[in-house]
C-alpha cells in the first residue's frame, strides 16, 4: 500500500502511541492533516481519524455502489469501500480522475478509504482558532464543512464534516425501538455537538427515551450555558441535578473541545453527581483513553443508537 507516515509537529507519525495521543486531551488543541482536492481550497481532517496514507491503489468496481463510492479494496484482510471526496462534495472545478492519494480513515467503527488529490502535512491548532463556517465557506461547500481555521499565512482551512459525508453517501442509520426510561421519573439531558446530523440523531434517541433535552452547538457555548444554569440554581438554593440529569459531549468541537469541557465540568463542585458521557466518532482505544483521562463517566462511539440509549439509561438510573 506504500504507506506514507506523516510527520507531526515536534516529531511522531500517524501511528503514534496511546500515551502520546492522550497528552493532547484537555489541552484544547487538535492536530489536522491538510489535503487538497485539486481546487483552490485547503481541506483538513482530524489526524486521530486517519489510520494511514497511501498512493491510490487499484480499486475493484462493484455493482450497486452509492454515488461517490468508486469501489472496494482489500486492506490487510478487510474489504473496505473507497469514497471520492471530490464526487461526494460535488466539486465541479476539481481535476478529472480519482486523485493521487488515499487516506484510510476510521469513523464510528467503520473503516473507509477517502480519495484526495494530494496530502500535505500535519498542523497543530488551538480549538479557540477553530470556528463555525457560516460566514466564510461558500454555499456549495457549506453542508460538508463542520469548521474552519487559518494557517499562519492567513489561508483558511476547511475541516470536513465526515458525519455529513457518510450520511449523504450511505444514508442515515435507522433508529429502531428504544424502551423509555423509568415511568414517573423526570430527566433532563444536556448535550452538545457541532454536527447537525449528530444533533438530529441524538434528539431522536432522547425523544424515544422520553427524556427532556437541551443542546449547544460547540463546547464554549455549552460551558457558558451550563455555568449559567449552575449559577442560577446556586442563587435559588436549588440542586443543579434537578435541572441536569446527565451531560452528553462530543469530542471535536469548535472553540472548546469535549475534553476541556469535561475537565471544566468535573473540576466544578456544582456539577458533582452529574454524569458526563462522551459521544464521538473517534472510536479507537486511544480516544477512549483520552476521554478517561479527563474523567468522562462513559464513552460511546457514534452512531450506535442502542448503545447510546443503554448508556444514558444506566447513567440516569
Amino acid at each position: 500500500m506504500n504507506i506514507a507516515p506523516m510527520s507531526r509537529p515536534g516529531g511522531g507519525t500517524l501511528m503514534e502511541s496511546v500515551d502520546a495521543r492522550t497528552k493532547l486531551a484537555g489541552s484544547n488543541r487538535m492536530e489536522i492533516l491538510l489535503f487538497s482536492l485539486g481546487t483552490h481550497e485547503i481541506f483538513g481532517i482530524n489526524v486521530f481519524k486517519v489510520r494511514e496514507v497511501s498512493k491510490t491503489p487499484p480499486i475493484t468496481k462493484a455493482p450497486n455502489m452509492p454515488s461517490g463510492v468508486e469501489g472496494l479494496i482489500s486492506l490487510r484482510g478487510n474489504v473496505i469501500p473507497v469514497v471520492s471526496l471530490t464526487a461526494v462534495m460535488h466539486l465541479a472545478d476539481a481535476p478529472v480522475g480519482l486523485g493521487k492519494s488515499m487516506m484510510v480513515t476510521e469513523y464510528s467503527k467503520r473503516i473507509l478509504g477517502f480519495l484526495v488529490h494530494g496530502v500535505d502535512r500535519i498542523i497543530r491548532v488551538d480549538w479557540e482558532r477553530v470556528r463555525a463556517p457560516e460566514t466564510v465557506v461558500t454555499s456549495d461547500l457549506h453542508s460538508y464543512i463542520t469548521a474552519i481555521t487559518d494557517l499562519p499565512d492567513g489561508r483558511l482551512v476547511s475541516i470536513v464534516d465526515v458525519e455529513q459525508i457518510l450520511a449523504n453517501t450511505f444514508g442515515d442509520s435507522i433508529i429502531g425501538q428504544i424502551d423509555r426510561v423509568n415511568a414517573g421519573e423526570s430527566y433532563n439531558v444536556f448535550f452538545v455537538d457541532d454536527s447537525a446530523v449528530a444533533r438530529r440523531k441524538i434528539s431522536e434517541v432522547l425523544d424515544k427515551l422520553g427524556v427532556r433535552h437541551k443542546h449547544a452547538l460547540n463546547g464554549l457555548e455549552a460551558w457558558t450555558r451550563l455555568s449559567g444554569m449552575a449559577a442560577h440554581c446556586q442563587q435559588l438554593g436549588r440542586d443543579l441535578r434537578e435541572e441536569i440529569s446527565a451531560i452528553l459531549v462530543d469530542a471535536e468541537m469548535p472553540e472548546m473541545d469535549g475534553y476541556v469541557l469535561t475537565k471544566n465540568i468535573k473540576s466544578d463542585p456544582r456539577f458533582q453527581g452529574i454524569p458526563v458521557v462522551m459521544h464521538s466518532s473517534l472510536s479507537s482505544e486511544a480516544n477512549r483513553a483520552m476521554g478517561k483521562s479527563v474523567g468522562v463517566d462513559a464513552y460511546v462511539a457514534k452512531f450506535d443508537a442502542e448503545a447510546l440509549a443503554d448508556t444514558i439509561r444506566s447513567m440516569l438510573s
